[in-house]
């Protein structure tokens, strides 16, 4: 068959060199476990160390200026606040190219650093209303052969401060965003429940999601975080609910974290951090021994928020290992599973990894193992989506997007 293909010298976390024969897009044998097509394509990984492709669990695809004009960035008046930054990102994006063409700079970083599957969160609110969705919808499907993407309605403006949000988180599910978002239910509309009424009861009609973004600090965001927890467990959403950020867990007291963490497992509440540079961030190792799915994003690249970001998942992982005092073998395995497998259990994607009925999305890379890809952030990537490859050296192949 023409879909088929056999990967051969394909070194695995394991050490040793394997084969795998992909077949219409998934891996249906490994090391020979299979039948061999005659005539069938061989594609020679030289012995590259072979991981699945990475996971983005977070990011803006709607808001990033990377490849546009450079906008310098705008400090806050009197600290953090998340209000003045929305203003300030307003203003901005009135001067930037247009979305679409933006949104496309940003997947090709994105893939071309090993990215497969991503989650991007657009803004849905009365300031922009469905226009956004509209424009980043029409880009993925453009990019569907090169990258998953999950897309979550995203409530910049807040729900109750913004007129006809509600409505339009509620639209925008039924126009084809796959999640439902929210913000700062404290500090942003000021209404913890009334906040969560609707982000909850969209997702409960809909049968989809949620994500919610919470930069509220110490015992602040600690109470909104075990209000989602709360409504997580009483609707039946195990495992079906993200908190994005969560400044909080970074800044309370050990007893105070502890009740937390419990609460979070218990209520099968994911967690994504992008350990940002100047704010506390959740403890990752001490939220995955609680049980915990903790797993990251790169969040804003070259926005209104912060003028960093290079699409490298690897980089984040990097990132967090280094700010979290990951040293040994073992903690910078933790770091390398949270932009994978971990990213893959909160994304609850289906079919992932390198085995038998998985999709053949995977990366090569010039490492010796998973700990020396974190820490060297190698170039020279190999990545492909569906057995057909995508990108290489940080570039996405021409005519990848058509095929």
């Amino acid at each position: 068959m023409a879909s088929d293909k056999l990967f051969v010298n394909a070194r695995f976390d394991d050490g040793a060199s394997h084969t795998m024969l992909v077949r219409d897009g998934r891996i249906v044998a490994i090391d020979g476990n299979g039948d061999r097509p005659a005539g069938i394509e061989i594609v020679d990984l030289g012995n590259a160390l072979v991981v699945p492709g990475f996971v983005e669990g977070h990011i803006h695809l709607d808001t990033s200026f990377y490849g546009d004009a450079w906008r310098p960035h705008r400090p806050c008046t009197n600290g953090f606040n998340v209000h003045e930054r929305v203003a300030f990102q307003a203003e901005n994006l009135t001067a930037a190219a247009p979305m679409d063409v933006r949104a496309r700079n940003q997947l090709d970083l994105c893939i071309g650093h090993g990215t497969t599957h991503m989650r991007s969160h657009v803004m849905v609110d009365g300031s922009v209303g469905l226009k956004s969705l509209e424009t980043i919808m029409k880009v993925r499907d453009e990019y569907r052969h090169l990258i998953d993407i999950q897309l979550v309605a995203f409530p910049q403006s807040g729900i109750l401060l913004s007129p006809g949000t509600p409505q339009l988180l509620d639209a925008a599910i039924g126009l084809g965003a796959d999640l439902v978002g929210g913000l700062d239910p404290a500090s942003f509309d000021r209404d913890v429940e009334g906040h969560l009424n609707v982000v909850f009861g969209v997702a409960q009609k809909h049968g989809v999601d949620v994500d919610i973004h919470l930069h509220d600090g110490g015992m602040l965001g600690a109470y909104e975080i075990e209000q989602i927890a709360a409504r997580t467990r009483a609707l039946g959403m195990e495992g079906h609910v993200a908190v994005s950020h969560a400044y909080g867990l970074g800044d309370i007291p050990a007893d105070a974290l502890k009740k937390a963490a419990d609460i979070l497992a218990r209520s099968g509440v994911a967690i994504m951090t992008n350990a940002p540079g100047s704010r506390p961030f959740p403890p990752v190792a001490l939220l995955r021994n609680a049980g915990v799915t903790v797993f990251s994003g790169n969040d804003n690249i070259r926005d209104s928020w912060w003028p960093y970001g290079d699409g490298d998942m690897l980089g984040r992982a990097m990132m967090i290992g280094y700010r979290s005092g990951f040293y040994t073998d073992e903690e910078l395995a933790v770091a390398f599973d949270l932009v994978t497998a971990a990213g893959a259990r909160a994304l609850r994607l289906q079919d992932y990894g390198l085995h038998v009925g998985a999709k053949a999305d995977f990366v090569t890379l010039n490492a010796a193992h998973i700990q020396e890809a974190v820490v060297a952030r190698p170039p020279g990537r190999s990545v492909y989506k569906g057995g057909m490859l995508t990108a290489r050296d940080n570039q996405v192949v021409k005519g990848a997007l058509r095929s």
